[in-house]
Order: structure tokens, then sequence, then C-alpha cells
């Protein structure tokens, strides 16, 4: 991987919205943000360059990620803090960097350029490639574990509930079928199967059949929705009055957990025919964003990477009292 990645061929998803909707809330003197999923850097670069005050709190699980930011963001490197973790750590992180109060956090879920487009990183069905799909190298848990020791109840499960695949006892039960015989070591063998346990006239339609299990094994092996449910409330938690988040989300269900957290921060909850609201039952967020955003057109046709993308934003407008 090349260090021109971040710059020409990444093109940071819906960018002058997350500037436009995270702008009011960094223009302090003393502003801090948190990117929770660093990536190739170029939310973080656009941000640090349009406040000239603002510290960057950095998080990602990928120490190639940390690795190209680190060189990305040199030219504001005294404002800047990398912290190689989980964005489910996301409390603790900001506990060892002394920064219990935030003004600003960005989410920008899913898969990374560099991790689809690295053949070797087995996340992509498009090449043939070790079954890995770790974001965080250093972990033990593989696609290849998954695949090859979970039993078909399991797999079963993770590919309705993270895929969404509506043949998902179909694969499973071929997967354990075939890996009984060998294992299932490389990203076009899985592929294989997929196609294979999917009937003909659904193959027929809708793009790649694999998709949805490659999806599901990424999930699982990431641990990526249980690591947002932890991330989202700790940065709401931390975020001062009138601190506000952006989530870009890629799939359904990251989209479903933000919409679901949103909303529990922005509803009243005064028991009913009370005439005068309790302070206590206020809500302390409100939505930035009438549901959740698409990319226009213009951003499409630059980048097709965003087609999926869906973005939800919320502002503290009440802190707690003791």
């Amino acid at each position: 991987m090349d260090d021109n990645v971040g710059t020409g061929g990444h093109v940071p998803v819906m960018l002058d919205r997350v500037l436009e909707l995270l702008g009011p809330a960094l223009a302090g003197p003393e502003a801090v943000v948190v990117d929770a999923n660093l990536g190739l850097g170029g939310h973080s670069e656009a941000l640090l360059a349009a406040h000239p005050a603002l510290h960057l709190i950095g998080i990602d699980r990928d120490p190639f990620a940390i690795d190209f930011s680190t060189r990305r963001l040199a030219p504001y490197a005294d404002r800047v803090t990398l912290v190689h973790a989980s964005s489910g750590d996301l409390a603790d992180v900001l506990a060892g960097t002394g920064r219990t109060s935030i003004h600003g956090a960005l989410f920008d879920l899913g898969v990374s350029s560099p991790q689809l487009d690295e053949a070797e990183r087995g996340f992509a069905y498009s090449y043939d490639a070790p079954l890995d799909m770790r974001m965080d190298t250093s972990q033990e848990l593989t696609a290849e574990t998954v695949v090859n020791t979970y039993s078909a109840a399991e797999l079963a499960r993770i590919l309705r509930d993270y895929g969404e695949e509506r043949f998902a006892s179909r694969v499973a039960a071929l997967i354990v079928k075939e890996r009984a015989k060998e294992p299932i070591t490389s990203t076009k063998r899985l592929a294989e199967l997929v196609r294979e346990a999917i009937p003909a006239a659904t193959r027929r339609t809708g793009g790649n059949p694999a998709k949805r299990t490659f999806q599901a094994l990424r999930i699982e092996v990431n641990a990526e929705l249980s690591a947002l449910e932890a991330a989202l409330p700790a940065a709401l938690d931390a975020l001062a009055l009138g601190g506000r988040v952006v989530v870009l989300s890629y799939h359904s269900l990251e989209d479903r957990l933000t919409k679901q957290v949103l909303a529990a921060r922005t509803k009243d909850t005064s028991p009913p025919g009370l005439p005068v609201p309790l302070e206590a039952h206020q809500p302390r967020f409100r939505l930035l964003t009438r549901g959740a955003e698409l990319p226009s057109e213009e951003e499409l046709a630059r980048n097709p990477r965003a087609a999926s993308a869906r973005l939800r934003a919320a502002e503290r407008i009440r802190v707690d009292h003791d």
C-alpha cells in the first residue's frame, strides 16, 4: 500500500456534510473531537484543517490505519492523539487521554478502502485470498476459524442476523458438509460454496450472492455491532453541551442500531398527562437530521463506494445535574 492511497484513491464519504454538521460544535478554543473509526484519516485531516485550535483523538483497531494516519496527519501532530484500539473501548480511550468531555464525535463505520483493496486481508469475495477478515491483525479470531469451527446453527444465525441472508440455513449446511471433507481456507472456495447453496433463480439478481455471507462473517470476526453498541452511548455521554455526533453507516444493521440509540436519547420520557414537562425527563439530545441522509448524486458520481452510506446526527441540548 503506497502513501498516496489516502489522497488519491480514497475519498472521505459525505465529507462536506460531516464538516457542516460538526462545525458549530468545534469552533471553541479548546474543542476536542473523536474520530472513532479513523481509517485513512480523510475526515480527520479535513476537520483539523478547518479548525486550527481543534484537538483530535483518532481510534482504529487496524495497525495499518494508525501508521498511515500518523504520516498523513503529521502536519497537525501537536493536535492529534492516535490510539490503536477498538471503538468499543472509546470510554477507556478517553479516560486514558484525560479527556472526559468532548465536543464532537464521528463514526465512519464499516470496512476501510485498504482492507477491501488488499487481497491478502481476505475481506473481498472478488479476490482469492486466505479467509482472514481481521481489522486488528493481532487478534486470534479469523473468518477461517468461524467457517471451520462454528456449528451449523451458529453459522446460520450469523448469516441471518448479520448478513440478512434469506438462505442462511442452506449456506450453513453446505459449509458444514464441505468442511468435513477438507477445511475451507480461501475466499474463492467460500464464495463458490455460497453460490452453490443459493437457488439459481435468486443468483440471477442482486449482485454477487456471496456479498451477504462475507458481510456477516466480517461483522462476527470484528464484533462490529457490539463495538458500536458500546461506543455510541459512550460518545454521547462524553459530549459537552452543544456537542455533536455524526454517524455514517453502510448497512441496515448499523443504521438501525444508530437510530435506536439516538431515538432513546432524543425523546421526552415524562409520564403522559402532566401539565408541565418534568426537567428530569426532558431529552438530553436533539436530532440534526430528518431520518437518515443519503449521499448526493454528485457524490455518488465522484465516489461510488458512498452508495450505501446513511448519515444520522444529534446534538446535546441539556446536561444532567447531579
